[in-house]
């Protein structure tokens, strides 16, 4: 593991659309496509968007927590906003050409092993091209991880900016360096992503609204709908992705 936050992820296409929600995050992507797969980046999403890819297409990904990615992949993240960009755009293309290569040959080589295992192996060479990367970056920005906590609890941009003693303009720029969108928009997207991972255990709309931190439940549906496209309980039925 690359640092806290960061996970490996799996996805295999299916027949109808699957819907990627927006996160905060960056993904690092290795796609099956041609003799040695593609190296693909997706940059933090402010609405909902729908991966690519023919049914059975398969991908493995590395997420890297909000604020992360810059320093791997060495670009400001409001650059790769609403993005999926090839590796090869930011990095020397000999360099995604060899991971690609050793991708690729782990997918041959486990050929007879199971699915699960060939993913780990592949996950693996993303984490470890991503660990070479940040071994030569800049430390992260020290408010980060602060100025996350703050959108988390709910609190205002003025009460973060005076935090962690910047005026906020400086915060909306040192956020949309590291973020890909200013404080207020990521504080919308983790508050997403905090209901539905309530709405997913059953609790009801409402308690879901109130617990997350929405005005009411009304609030709840039109960011749900807003920021993904789609009604809250068709999401949760999984049309649409």
């Amino acid at each position: 593991m690359i640092g806290r936050g960061a996970a490996v992820w799996t996805r295999t296409a299916g027949t109808g659309p699957q819907r990627v929600l927006p996160d905060g995050c960056t993904d690092l992507i290795w796609a099956e496509a041609g003799p040695d797969g593609e190296l693909l980046v997706a940059g933090p999403d402010t609405r909902a968007r729908l991966a690519p890819g023919p049914p059975g297409t398969r991908a493995v990904g590395l997420r890297f927590a909000p604020g992360q990615g810059p320093a791997v992949l060495g670009v400001p993240a409001h650059e790769l906003r609403d993005q999926l960009v090839p590796l090869a755009a930011l990095w020397p293309g000999a360099e995604v050409r060899r991971l690609a290569e050793r991708i690729a040959d782990a997918e041959r080589i486990a050929e007879a092993e199971r699915t699960a295992v060939r993913q780990a192996v592949q996950g693996r060479l993303l984490e470890e091209a991503a660990l070479g990367r940040l071994r030569t970056a800049k430390p992260p920005d020290p408010v980060l991880a602060a100025i996350v906590a703050g959108v988390s609890r709910g609190t205002g941009v003025a009460g973060i900016a005076a935090a962690v003693g910047l005026g906020e303009r400086q915060l909306h720029r040192r956020s949309l360096a590291a973020f890909g969108y200013g404080a207020k928009t990521l504080g919308r997207v983790l508050r997403l992503n905090r209901a539905l991972d309530l709405a997913r255990t059953g609790v009801p709309f409402a308690e879901v609204a109130a617990t997350a931190g929405y005005a009411d439940q009304a609030h709840l549906a039109r960011e749900v709908r807003t920021l993904t496209g789609v009604p809250l309980g068709r999401l949760l039925q999984g049309s649409g992705g």
